[in-house]
C-alpha cells in the first residue's frame, strides 16, 4: 500500500516592518523591535527595514543639520526594501513609509500590498499644522488618506484612535506603547536618601522643552530643602536655579538610573499635540517602582487615577504642593508607587500587549 505523499507545510506569513528609526529611536525600538519575539510567536516572518539610522537621531539630538546625502540614500534603501518584498507580504509601517512624500507616492510603492499603519503620537499635525502653506497643502491630509486605505490602524490612546476613526480607519486596535516590566525592579521601600529628594524625568530634547514650565516650581522646592533633578536623555536641561543631575541616557542603562530617582514627573501643556502623547514616561516610572507626578492632560489622565497611581498637578502651586507631598509622606510615595507597578502589570507589560500585537497582525496577515 502506497504511503500518502508527505504535505510541504505552509509557508509562515510574510512581514516586512517599516519603523521609522532603528533601535535608537523610542517610538521604533518600543512598539516594533521590542514586540518581534511576540509576533513571530504568533506564526510570522518578520523582516525589518527602518527608514532612518542611529546616525541620523545621533545628529538630530545633537542639533547638527540632516545629511542631505545621507538622507537620499535612505530613501532609495526604503525602496528598494518595499521592491524586494513578496506580492503576499504584509506590510507593517510606523507612521509612514516615505516621510514627506505624498500618500499618492507611497501607495505606487506598496503596489496593492496590504498594509498597517502604527502612531504613537499626533503625527498628522507636524504635516496638517506646518508653518509652510505648500507643505499643508499637498501633505496636510496625507495620513489620514494613507490610515483611509490600510488594512488595520493601530494607535497607542483614544486622542489618536478618535482621529483615526474620523479618517476613515477600515479596523483599528488601541495598543498602548508597552513596557518590558522585566527590565525593570521594584524598588524597596526606603528612608530618604542622604543627598534629598530626587526628581526625575527622561525623555528626548523634542519633549524637554515641557520642563521649563517647571523651573520655578522646582526651583522653589530646592529652596525649601534638598532637591535634585535627575535628567536621563541627550543634553541637560539646565534650569535656573534647580540643581540637576544629568545622565545620558542609554538602553542599557535607563533602568538602572531610573532605580535612583523618589518621583518621576511628566509636565504637559494642555494643546493639539500634547493631548495625542501617550505617558510612556510615566509607564516606565511606575515599571521602575516609582510615584509620578503628571499634568492631567491625554493619555495621562488615563493613566494617572489621582491620588491613587499618582498625582496630578496643573498649575505651578500644583506641582509645588504634588512634589512636596510625595517628598514628606513616604507612605504616600508607598502606596502610589505600588499601585503604579501594578497598573502596568496588568495592563501595559509587554508580555501582556505583545501577543495582542501578534494576534491583529497574522489575522491581516493571512486574511
Amino acid at each position: 500500500m502506497a504511503s500518502p505523499p508527505l504535505r510541504t507545510p505552509p509557508r509562515p506569513a510574510r512581514v516586512l516592518a517599516l519603523p521609522r528609526y532603528d533601535r535608537l529611536g523610542a517610538s521604533s525600538r518600543l512598539r516594533f523591535f521590542d514586540p518581534l519575539p511576540h509576533v513571530a510567536a504568533a506564526g510570522l516572518e518578520v523582516a525589518t527595514a527602518p527608514f532612518f539610522d542611529d546616525a541620523y537621531l545621533r545628529r538630530l539630538y545633537a542639533g547638527q543639520s540632516v545629511d542631505n546625502r545621507a538622507l537620499m540614500g535612505r530613501y532609495r534603501q526604503r525602496l528598494t526594501a518595499l521592491g524586494r518584498a513578496g506580492r503576499g507580504d504584509l506590510l507593517w509601517i510606523e507612521k509612514e513609509a516615505l516621510p514627506w512624500l505624498p500618500d499618492a507616492a507611497e501607495r505606487l510603492t506598496f503596489r496593492g500590498r496590504p498594509y498597517v499603519l502604527d502612531f504613537d503620537d499626533a503625527w498628522h499635525l507636524r504635516y496638517a499644522g506646518h508653518r509652510r502653506g505648500p507643505v499643508r497643502a499637498l501633505l496636510g491630509r496625507k495620513l489620514e488618506r494613507l490610515v483611509a486605505g490600510a488594512a488595520l490602524t493601530v494607535v497607542a490612546n483614544e486622542a489618536l484612535a478618535g482621529w483615526a476613526d474620523a479618517a476613515g480607519a477600515r479596523r483599528l486596535l488601541r495598543l498602548p506603547t508597552p513596557v518590558d516590566l522585566s527590565r525593570y525592579q521594584a524598588a524597596a521601600r526606603a528612608e530618604p536618601p542622604a543627598g534629598g529628594f530626587r526628581v526625575g524625568w527622561i525623555g528626548t530634547p523634542s519633549s524637554a522643552r515641557y520642563l521649563a514650565a517647571l523651573a520655578g516650581p522646582l526651583a522653589a522646592l530646592a529652596a525649601s530643602g534638598p532637591l535634585t533633578l535627575v535628567t536621563i536623555a541627550s543634553a541637560p536641561v539646565n534650569l535656573p536655579g534647580v540643581p540637576e543631575e544629568f545622565i545620558a541616557w542609554s538602553e542599557a542603562g535607563e533602568a538602572a538610573a531610573l532605580a535612583g530617582i523618589d518621583a518621576g514627573i511628566m509636565p504637559l501643556p494642555h494643546t493639539p499635540f500634547a493631548q495625542g502623547k501617550s505617558g510612556f514616561k510615566l509607564l516606565q516610572y511606575m515599571a521602575a517602582g516609582k510615584a509620578v507626578v503628571a499634568s492631567p492632560v491625554g493619555e495621562n489622565r488615563r493613566i494617572v487615577a489621582d491620588g491613587v497611581t499618582g498625582l496630578w498637578a496643573d498649575s505651578p502651586e500644583g506641582w509645588v504642593q504634588a512634589l512636596e507631598a510625595v517628598r514628606s509622606n513616604l507612605d504616600l510615595r508607598h502606596r502610589l508607587a505600588t499601585a503604579g507597578r501594578d497598573l502596568v502589570a496588568r495592563e501595559y507589560d509587554l508580555a501582556v500587549l505583545g501577543p495582542r500585537l501578534g494576534a491583529a497582525l497574522a489575522h491581516v496577515a493571512r486574511a
